[in-house]
């Protein structure tokens, strides 16, 4: 069956985006159902954000990954019930929340920064390589190298050859 978000061009660029940004992160879930598999791809960012800035007011977090408060709240209340994440009030406002990794957050930043992370980030670097040309034209090889080895058998692969 033909594609028809590549078939209309520009016009659905993105929805063709979030496509490609909803098979990647369900690509590398596999990886990380290696260290956690209750622990959802995009759940990741919150805990890299808060391992790489300390603790963050909800505000600050939604700023620094650039998604909604909301959605912030919401992943922040689920990162709490699986104690990785431990949340306070703020010092000066005590309307404020501060979110900061628990202990037990911190122990599974260290193996992820140490064993899957990098994985991940060389497989996506395998997979962008080489692209050149127009924007579509990119979304297209991407696609089409994703359908001929999705990036969790990239990484795989790659991890077996070393």
């Amino acid at each position: 069956m033909d594609d028809i978000l590549r078939a209309l061009g520009h016009l659905p660029l993105g929805s063709r985006l979030k496509r490609l940004g909803e098979q990647l992160q369900a690509d590398t879930q596999y990886l990380l159902d290696e260290l956690d598999p209750l622990l959802l791809s995009g759940q990741h960012p919150f805990l890299l954000a808060l391992d790489r800035l300390g603790p963050l007011t909800v505000g600050d977090l939604a700023q620094a990954l650039g998604v909604s408060q909301p959605g912030v709240t919401r992943t922040v209340a689920r990162l709490v019930e699986r104690g990785l994440v431990e949340t306070g009030p703020g010092p000066d406002d005590q309307r404020q929340k501060i979110v900061a990794l628990s202990a037990a957050g911190r122990e599974l930043v260290e193996v992820a920064k140490a064993e899957l992370w990098p994985r991940i980030d060389a497989a996506v670097a395998e997979l962008c390589a080489g692209l050149d040309g127009p924007l579509l034209a990119q979304l297209t090889a991407i696609e089409d190298r994703l359908v001929a080895e999705p990036l969790h058998l990239r990484a795989r692969r790659q991890e077996s050859a070393r």
